[in-house]
């Protein structure tokens, strides 16, 4: 079995060879790809990949991939020319279930997004998120708690799967009742988003978990109508509440930006979380660094796992103007890819790309994003339950010790983690 950090000489040996279109190249082990990657950084300009006819490919339309830090960077930085919208996920997403589903934030541009947005981060205000970091930090150590006591052998189900969804729940109100649901619907709605090493070659097929989006936006629905009639201290209420300037969220935004927060919020700490634990494990003298003085290098830490690990590999712009980056000149119409797990590791960047350093500075990673009006809304939050859950692991001495590789998923969009074997070793206090 591969080991996924571990690098190799690979059977990559020239940017010809690669095919991002195909999901054979997704199938490749980790160091394979990352390989990849480094050969087309090197190439002149951005390479155009066309999915052959008649083949499964992860694409049905030809895209450029932006491998380059400064190119993804530019490229996020510029939305009047590389458009999230009509879709910023592959496939997109179809005319009617936008209808159905409501315009998810990730695929919108512009005043729209604007105005969105500026609703949302509103009611993110300092007592609330003074709420939210007392309540995380709480969570985590309950959560080391019960794993101490019960010992269980997956980290992902037991931890990592855990502390984001609780996290998100408390500060969307929703009740205890609805959490089992609700955890079930997102792994069914994202259980799709990976390939099967065996079987037939599929990335994302179209279709595929919007049964139980539609089920989550039923639940944020009739929470949210409850909400309005008895406005509660939580997040649900004050997104539908309108306030003085009269913004607030109708039922199908809410159920939209409640079905992002979960997917994407739930689905990339988890993996952030697991991707943490495995790499401290594998590299001990790291794991005794941060130990030795925790707050001085905890910031340090979670910003290395997220560039390392990546956990979201790439997004899809559409070219809406003629424009030239990265010796390359777009036309209207054309598809990129922003690929983030190449540009997290590009040498004209990163001194010693491929090394974990918990004390790299600066650390200018693509992880949340490059910047721009799609910057991570979440990764304040993110940042936050990493951190606590660390500390919890570290300032209290249970050793985390995996006992196998990464369960990774085969996906073209984000590094998922499948499981994670684990035992404790050491003392507590």
């Amino acid at each position: 079995m591969t080991v996924p950090y571990q690098l190799s000489s690979g059977r990559t040996t020239c940017a010809a060879d690669v095919d991002l279109a195909d999901p054979a190249f997704w199938r490749l082990p980790r160091p394979e790809r990352l390989r990849a990657f480094a050969l087309l950084r090197e190439a002149d300009a951005p390479v155009l990949f066309t999915p052959r006819p008649g083949a499964a490919r992860t694409s049905g339309k030809p895209f450029y991939a932006l491998v380059r830090h400064a190119d993804v960077r530019a490229a996020s930085r510029t939305p009047q020319v590389f458009a999230s919208a009509p879709g910023a996920t592959t496939p997109e997403p179809a005319g009617w279930a936008k209808a159905l589903f409501g315009h998810s934030m990730v695929n919108m541009d512009g005043p729209e997004h604007a105005a969105l947005r500026r609703i949302i981060s509103r009611r993110f205000t300092p007592r609330l998120l003074a709420d939210v970091e007392e309540n995380v930090g709480r969570l985590a150590g309950r959560l080391v708690d019960e794993l101490i006591a019960e010992r269980p052998r997956d980290f992902m189900a037991s931890a990592a799967v855990r502390l984001p969804l609780e996290v998100i729940c408390d500060l969307m109100g929703v009740p205890q009742a609805l959490r089992r649901r609700i955890a079930e619907q997102i792994d069914h709605a994202s259980a799709q988003v990976g390939v099967e090493r065996r079987g037939r070659a599929r990335l994302r097929v179209p279709g595929r978990g919007l049964a139980s989006l539609a089920r989550m936006q039923y639940v944020m629905g009739r929470l949210a109508r409850e909400r309005r009639r008895r406005p509660a201290d939580d997040l649900v209420s004050a997104l539908v509440c309108a306030d003085v300037d009269g913004e607030a969220l109708s039922g199908r935004q809410l159920g939209a930006f409640f079905s992002l927060l979960l997917v994407a919020g739930v689905e990339t700490t988890r993996n952030a979380l697991a991707h943490g634990v495995f790499l401290l494990d594998r590299h001990p003298e790291q794991r005794e660094l941060l130990r030795s003085d925790f707050d001085r290098y905890a910031g340090g830490a979670v910003d290395e796992i997220v560039r390392y690990s990546t956990p979201i590999i790439q997004f899809r712009r559409t070219v809406t103007a003629t424009h030239t980056l990265g010796g390359r000149t777009f036309l209207p119409g054309e598809k990129v890819a922003l690929v983030y797990a190449s540009a997290n590791r590009d040498e004209a960047v990163f001194t010693r790309p491929d090394h974990f350093d918990i004390t790299r500075s600066p650390n200018p990673h693509l992880g949340y994003g490059g910047g721009g009006p799609h910057h991570c809304l979440g990764a304040h939050l993110a940042r936050l339950e990493m951190t606590a859950l660390l500390r919890e692991l570290t300032e209290r001495r249970p050793i985390v010790r995996s006992t196998g590789d990464l369960g990774l998923v085969d996906s073209n969009f984000d590094n998922r983690v499948g499981s994670l074997p684990f035992t404790f070793g050491g003392t507590f206090t």
